[in-house]
């Protein structure tokens, strides 16, 4: 890992947040010495993910400054397809990108940025090219067949690709060395043996 991490990484939550598909980022990221903090639109509500788990946010997300921030994830949820309660959250993903931060969007949180205009001018992926189209959005020659993308400072990824998200979160943030990590992909998305042997052996070693 590239240094000992200085700033948290910062997860969005809110009303029906999709469980599964930041498990293993979050997991894996704690595990390598990031702290993970959760940012709603109110700190004091607590939200509810699609899988009825009740989350308390660490913090607003008005108070949230991409300079104390490593990186915001945004989840997928059905509200990003209900109405715009959660645009609030795509512009703060504009301030990120604008001050140089990492942003990494799965699912749904890739249709709230599309219509942002974050997408048009730079490489992504989601859950099918149509349903960005939906959007309006003017990115569409932009659209990449890819179970993950990254793009500079963006990460976009679709619904079922929550291993492959988590592998560019790691690549771009330095959390493991790029052997490891492919044998963490190898291992959590393959279900290969070979590679567990190379995990366990840069574990040992203080080498990851």
């Amino acid at each position: 890992m590239s240094g000992t991490p200085t700033k948290p990484v910062h997860l969005a939550v809110y009303d029906t947040y999709a469980d599964w598909e930041t498990g293993h980022t979050t997991a894996h990221l704690t595990q390598r010495g990031h702290t993970v903090r959760t940012v709603a639109l109110t700190a004091g509500q607590p939200v509810t993910t699609m899988g009825g788990v009740r989350i308390q946010p660490d913090l607003a997300l008005a108070d949230l400054d991409p300079a104390d921030s490593s990186l915001l994830i945004l989840t997928g949820a059905n509200l990003w397809d209900t109405g715009d309660d959660l645009a609030p959250f795509a512009a703060k993903a504009r301030d990120f990108l604008a001050a140089g931060v990492p942003v990494a969007a799965i699912c749904g949180a890739t249709a709230g940025l599309a219509r942002e205009g974050l997408l048009d001018d730079r490489p992504h992926t989601s859950a099918a090219a149509e349903y960005l189209a939906a959007t309006g959005y003017a990115g569409g020659e932009r659209y990449v067949e890819a179970d993950a993308v990254t793009a500079g400072d963006l990460i976009t990824a679709g619904p079922t690709e929550p291993v492959a998200f988590a592998r560019e979160v790691f690549a771009r943030l330095g959390v493991y060395k790029p052997d490891v990590l492919d044998a963490w992909y190898r291992l959590f998305h393959d279900s290969d043996p070979s590679a567990f042997p190379v995990l366990m052996a840069a574990a040992e070693a203080g080498d990851a």
